[in-house]
């Protein structure tokens, strides 16, 4: 309540009767571009493994003399990702999580876990709410702009499980 006076923050209760605690709140914006894009597509051709936008990224804007300035904002790290992909034209889409694959009805006892589905039908368990936007849904909301915009696959799964995804034999693959 302090800083809510004094800077004029919005606060809210991180989980009302779970969590004890406020947070600030602060906008989530879309992610227009990587700003580092030609360093990490030169590092790409001179075959250097890159890894970026960890957690969205830093969020800034451009100033009338070409510099820029922070914004008090959290980048979605799945929306960077896509801008990444996008910048790097990425052969395919690998976002990492905690679970190895995406699930219809998760943590429910007729849980599905999803294997290969087309983009139009993430697209439809989306629509429907299986994916919920605090977790997995942007996720798939990335996923799912990465097949739309390149024809290409996005493979979601766990850290654990990725090069193992990526061969085709773990994760959930969207594909067009």
């Amino acid at each position: 309540e302090k800083l809510k006076t004094l800077k004029g923050y919005v606060v809210k209760e991180v989980k009302p009767g779970i969590e004890k605690g406020w947070r600030r709140v602060v906008p989530s914006p879309e992610p227009l571009d990587i700003v580092e894009k030609e360093a990490v597509n030169d590092l790409l051709k001179g075959g250097v493994m890159v890894i970026a936008s960890g957690g969205g990224g830093i969020p800034v804007k451009l100033n009338g003399d070409g510099s820029y300035s922070g914004v008090e904002a959290v980048i979605d790290k799945d929306r960077a990702g896509f801008k990444l992909a996008q910048a790097v034209n990425a052969d395919k889409f690998l976002i990492l999580t905690d679970v190895e694959k995406a699930f219809l009805n998760f943590n429910k006892p007729d849980q599905k876990a999803l294997d290969t589905i087309t983009v139009t039908e993430a697209e439809k368990y989306l629509e429907e709410g299986h994916f919920l936007m605090g977790s997995m849904g942007p996720k798939m909301q990335a996923g799912i702009r990465f097949v739309r915009w390149s024809g290409k696959e996005t493979v979601i799964t766990s850290l654990d499980m990725a090069a193992e995804a990526l061969a085709g034999g773990s994760g959930t693959h969207i594909v067009p």
